[in-house]
């Protein structure tokens, strides 16, 4: 399944986001990287991407923060974000929405799965 655009994965522990960044370039995709909810906006403000996974345990601005700052950035609110998070309950995905993610998905990650979310989104 290939596919094509520029992703930003934020994600904060460098073995997740290593084999991310293989497994998002296998499946076509661009990819640029940020450890931390700040970097993650400077890096929508200045890239431009077409979609974010977006970690929401990060260090320096959480993915919480991050995901609501951009959803209330004009320049910026356009870009769908995934939340990524061990947090599996109905309760943090909620919270994910109210964030303003677009959609969520749990780690460990069903890459299958989020290929599926990612294109859906890119393409709306």
């Amino acid at each position: 399944m290939k596919t094509a655009g520029t992703v930003l994965l934020v994600e904060d522990n460098e073995l997740n986001r290593n084999m991310m960044v293989r497994r998002l370039k296998r499946a076509g995709l661009d990819v640029l990287t940020a450890d931390n909810g700040q970097q993650a906006l400077d890096t929508m403000l200045s890239a431009q991407p077409s979609i974010v996974l977006m970690d929401m345990n990060l260090p320096i601005m959480d993915g919480w923060a991050a995901s609501r700052r951009a959803k209330e950035d004009d320049n910026i609110s356009h870009i769908p974000i995934i939340a990524l998070t061990a947090h599996a309950t109905e309760d943090h995905k909620a919270y994910a929405l109210q964030a303003g993610c677009d959609d969520y998905a749990t780690k460990p990650v069903d890459f299958p799965g989020l290929l599926v979310k990612i294109q859906k989104l890119m393409r709306s």
